[in-house]
């Protein structure tokens, strides 16, 4: 029956407390088993690669957008750093998500790469915030697996929970399409944008004010209680878990990427101040930084629409 069990977690992505002994591997496979052992450390890696690839990515496409486009905040410093070669898709990629022309590509491909970009928009700002929920699963797996219980591996948590961004970020990157479109089909752009920029302003003030706001990052704040609730030793309930989870942080955070709107889709230092406020959001238990950046956003949207009319 043992036997059994250990042959369904095998299939099944899950992992046992049983030590098994490695001893008749060569050295990198010895390595591989200590990873397979120790699903911490391999998240850990995996989840800081992504974060850390996901902002060069950016980083560089900002390089080139500063290049292209008037003033917007800290451009000046992005136009005085190297444009370093980078392979011919990486420049392709870049140039699809950037010009609001339609090139020569189809609309599906326009609609691939904005997609692409959106979700490593999410990965750079929001991923980091979901650390406290991917250690304290990591906490709860490894005392299940000290009493020699099975485990799902963290890595379909992370799987789910970032499911519901690649979700979110087809809608992100069909407003940036309607976007690009839009600047394409006559001279009222600019005002309108501003116009349209402000809204996005008030959207994003006002849901820092709401109740669901409120009820979102009550459960990003305490991911023990979700995850230890709802434990399970089958792959496909620890995927729904992660999907859950994501769920909540996209409830705290959809409207605040809405600013990106506002200062320009790939301002990076606007990302990254948003990913900063997200993770400091999520580590408090006040409610003065909610509400605080949403009076901040309502103010900025008044002025905004002053000035665009």
């Amino acid at each position: 029956m043992r036997l059994d069990q250990r042959g369904d977690s095998a299939h099944s992505g899950v992992m046992t407390g049983h030590q098994d002994d490695f001893s008749h591997l060569d050295r990198a496979g010895r390595a591989m088993a200590d990873i397979a052992r120790h699903p911490r450390l391999t998240v850990n890696i995996i989840v800081g690669a992504g974060i850390l690839l996901a902002w060069l990515s950016l980083a560089a496409m900002a390089v080139r957008g500063a290049e292209a486009r008037g003033s917007a905040p800290g451009d000046t410093l992005l136009r005085g750093l190297p444009q370093l070669p980078l392979p011919d898709f990486l420049e392709r990629f870049f140039a699809l998500c950037l010009s609001p022309a339609p090139l020569d590509a189809s609309i599906g491909l326009r609609a691939v790469a904005l997609n692409l970009m959106w979700f490593l928009m999410a990965i750079a700002a929001m991923l980091p915030s979901a650390a406290p929920m991917i250690r304290t699963y990591c906490e709860i797996a490894d005392t299940a697996r000290i009493k020699g219980e099975p485990v799902v591996h963290p890595l379909v948590l992370v799987a789910g929970y970032l499911g519901v961004w690649l979700a979110a970020s087809m809608l992100f990157s069909a407003l940036t399409l309607g976007l690009h479109a839009f600047a394409a089909s006559g001279d009222m752009y600019d005002p309108l944008l501003g116009i349209a920029g402000a809204l996005a302003l008030l959207v994003a003030g006002l849901y820092q004010f709401s109740g669901l706001k409120e009820a979102c990052l009550k459960k990003c704040r305490n991911p023990f209680s979700v995850l230890f609730s709802n434990w399970s030793a089958k792959a496909i309930r620890v995927f729904r878990l992660g999907v859950a989870q994501g769920l909540w942080c996209l409830g705290c955070c959809w409207a605040l990427m809405l600013v990106m709107f506002a200062v320009g889709v790939m301002n990076i230092f606007w990302m990254a101040l948003i990913g900063l406020f997200t993770l400091i959001e999520k580590q408090t238990t006040g409610r003065l930084p909610t509400r605080l950046a949403g009076a901040i956003l309502l103010v900025w949207a008044a002025a905004l629409l002053v000035v665009s009319l």
